[in-house]
């Protein structure tokens, strides 16, 4: 057994507050006798706690010797007085905290047998009042001591490092086992989709939206203009329809929210043909009909936005993890190793030459360790836009490598979903490391457009151009892989003048005759 500061402080409270409660009353009393084994309790206390100080001297019999000693004194004072039986809590107590259930047994027997050995040794039987309370004191005990044990799972759970991993395998295991039932599946845009087919089937639109809440503002999930509506209105309409909570009507544009039980999860958002009145479709009552028939999918977009969450949380955090300990780690040790390259080559008859060599491999591997530090980068932090990502990127990379990258950015307010966001970065950033690493480029251009749900990136370098796939390579097939993930088209081929250029376009969801959304988002796990 050896116990942690957290069980040393629960442990010594307990005897400090209990001692302190038995002798107030006693000196107020003026009981000598029990005064007297006061201090024979509070002994053997000081001895179990500077004991329990150096732990590798603790074994499991420490919390059982100090129910004997307590039980042994409060047996033989049993004569003289009963005001310091509540001390035998404190035994029990201990040993649950330390060792559990088994712990608080062998402590609680222990303590019974000592008493029972002193009032035989003294040849003296208990009266009926001596016995009330022995036992009232003792089942006190057993009570205290599993409160206890309880306190010392608590505690083992929280010192054991592995404690949320374990939790995280238990309910990933049940998210397994019952994935099986979710029919809709965990497709936030296809679910969005779905929604948005329903509102359209009901009332005659020329633009829909569904816009769901991101770093307390809405991000739009997928839209829908099948005319020239202009969606600032609407956007100002499902703004105010999520701070209210309720739905909305302006005009012919329309706002209402989709909750759970868990509070607001989205907002539909659209607005009627010029053609349609709002009181010919009697407008107010129709989305109130709606907001009703769509409180299940409410439940499926938000288990599928939680999922996603959780997906994106988990990747990003281990990342910056690893970022990290490469940075405290590896590349430090290789500058410094450089560093004493240089003390070498400047103290003594070594070859010069061959130093220089070795000098110039170290400073070649710590400027790919640092590359590798930007390539960790695969995430767009929630404060900042996916072109200020990528211009963090490209500005890094372009230190580590000495290759000027220019970045113009043609953006809107209107965010993309985050994982169409970190996949769209993780392609720009393989075609920008591709032109710095193979193609001898000595200049990139990358141009970055986003209207959300649409996205356009392009990245021009005047290298060499494309010099087919290297054996081992898949970076290509990972970017195209990357690309029909988020249904976005990528398009690889040389720049006119010399140099290769790489596109990845995201168009905006496509409808079909009937109003109906064309599925092209795979999601990360299809």
């Amino acid at each position: 057994m050896a116990p942690d500061r957290l069980h040393l402080r629960v442990t010594a409270a307990a005897r400090v507050f209990v001692l302190a409660a038995l002798l107030v009353p006693v000196l107020w009393a003026r009981d000598m006798a029990a005064l007297l084994a006061l201090l024979a309790i509070a002994t053997v206390w000081a001895v179990a706690t500077a004991a329990e100080l150096r732990p590798r001297n603790v074994s499991g019999s420490l919390t059982v010797l100090e129910a004997i000693g307590v039980g042994a004194v409060c047996g033989a004072s049993l004569d003289h007085t009963q005001a310091i039986l509540g001390a035998l809590v404190v035994p029990v107590f201990v040993a649950g905290i330390y060792e559990g259930v088994a712990g608080l047994l062998r402590a609680l027997s222990g303590e019974t047998v000592a008493l029972a050995a002193v009032l035989l040794a003294a040849w003296r039987s208990p009266d009926a009042n001596d016995m009330t309370s022995l036992f009232s004191w003792l089942l006190t005990a057993l009570g205290l001591g599993l409160i206890g044990a309880f306190v010392h799972g608590l505690l083992g759970r929280a010192a054991d490092p592995l404690a949320p991993y374990h939790h995280a395998q238990g309910l990933l295991r049940r998210l397994i086992s019952i994935s099986d039932g979710l029919d809709s599946g965990l497709d936030p845009v296809g679910l969005g989709g779905d929604i948005l087919t329903t509102v359209g089937n009901d009332l005659p639109t020329t633009s829909l939206a569904l816009y769901v809440p991101r770093d307390n503002t809405l991000t739009p999930l997928l839209t829908r203009s099948l005319g020239n509506e202009q969606l600032g209105v609407c956007e100002e309409v499902a703004l105010t329809s999520w701070d209210a909570g309720l739905a909305m009507v302006s005009g012919r544009y329309f706002a209402f929210p989709l909750r759970t039980e868990a509070g607001l999860v989205a907002v539909v958002v659209g607005a009627l043909s010029s053609r349609s009145q709002p009181e010919d479709v009697d407008l107010s009552g129709t989305i109130k009909r709606l907001g009703d028939r769509l409180k299940d999918r409410a439940v499926h977009l938000d288990t599928a936005l939680l999922f996603a969450a959780f997906r994106d949380s988990a990747t990003t955090e281990e990342r910056r993890r690893l970022a990290r300990e490469m940075h405290d780690g590896m590349a430090q040790d290789l500058a410094s190793l450089g560093y004493l390259v240089d003390a070498l080559s400047a103290g003594g008859p070594v070859d010069p030459a061959r130093l220089h060599v070795v000098r110039e491999r170290i400073s070649a591997i710590v400027t790919e360790v640092r590359r590798s530090l930007v390539n960790l980068r695969t995430s767009v932090a929630p404060g900042e836009s996916l072109g200020a990502a990528l211009s963090s990127v490209a500005r890094s990379l372009s230190e580590v490598s000495g290759v000027p990258i220019h970045v113009t950015l043609d953006e809107h307010t209107d965010r993309l979903r985050p994982e169409i966001e970190g996949e769209l970065l993780r392609i720009a950033q393989e075609a920008m490391n591709n032109a710095v690493k193979h193609a001898r480029a000595s200049g990139i251009d990358v141009h970055c457009q986003v209207r959300a749900p649409a996205a356009r990136i392009t990245v021009k370098d005047d290298g060499q151009g494309f010099q087919g796939p290297r054996r081992g390579s898949h970076g290509l097939s990972i970017m195209r892989e990357r690309a029909r993930l988020i249904g976005a088209d990528l398009d690889l081929g040389p720049t006119p003048g010399g140099g290769f250029t790489v596109t990845v376009s995201l168009p905006a969801p496509r409808v079909d005759s009937a109003g109906a959304r064309i599925p092209s988002y795979q999601g990360a796990d299809s």
